[in-house]
């Protein structure tokens, strides 16, 4: 069983959203979420979806980072993906959400702010259901892409590692990340848990096909 997986595919983190957390070239990554699903028999969606009262906010992208004190909201962010703005929506070019097979609302109580899709919290206490739901379908290959690798691509794959036998594919193309050094410190990290790093849908049709 192969699932792919759209982690965070959202406006807010595209120029789309300029006041947001616009990622360069964010919005460039459906054709390879696309094309890297049609290899798979299941979707999965994952979406950031924030309260406007989030106790993270801060009013400039000069104050993001800084340390928040709170247990489950580490870094502080400008406001972004907040539920029922335009940032908020997937890209355009990819599926209604009542067409993916699972889907993934995090970060919806004020005080919380995962990265990773599988958990709601930092200490992984309180499961999304998604490692279970990957169990239960009977998982054996994982296709990953989305928005952005250096923060929320980066924790899922890392999450999934440690979820389970399967294996876990990385799609460079279907990826965009927010800085340079903390881009290419997350494709290292995920190569040495384990993720096979490939650089696009063909290339992961061609190692499937092995």
């Amino acid at each position: 069983m192969i699932v792919s997986l759209d982690i965070d595919a959202q406006k807010t983190f595209t120029p789309l959203c300029p006041s947001e957390l616009p990622i360069p070239e964010g919005e460039q990554i459906v054709a390879e979420l696309n094309a890297q699903a049609a290899l798979a028999d299941l979707r999965v969606m994952s979406k950031d979806a924030h309260s406007p009262s989030a106790q993270w906010l801060v009013s400039s992208h000069a104050e993001q980072l800084r340390d928040t004190g709170l247990p489950n909201a580490r870094e502080t962010w400008v406001s972004h993906a907040i539920v029922g703005t335009e940032g908020f929506r997937l890209l355009d070019g990819l599926p209604a959400i009542t067409e993916y097979d699972y889907c993934v609302w995090k970060g919806v109580e004020p005080d919380m702010h995962p990265y990773g899709a599988c958990y709601h919290d930092l200490a992984e206490k309180l499961s999304t259901g998604l490692i279970e739901w990957l169990h239960a379908k009977g998982a054996k290959t994982l296709i990953v892409g989305g928005l952005a690798t250096d923060y929320c691509v980066k924790t899922t794959v890392l999450q999934l590692l440690r979820g389970g036998d399967w294996q876990v594919i990385v799609n460079r193309a279907a990826c965009r990340g927010i800085a340079p050094e903390t881009i290419a410190l997350a494709w290292q990290n995920m190569a040495e848990q384990g993720a096979i790093v490939l650089d696009n849908a063909v290339q992961i049709a061609n190692y499937l096909q092995k």
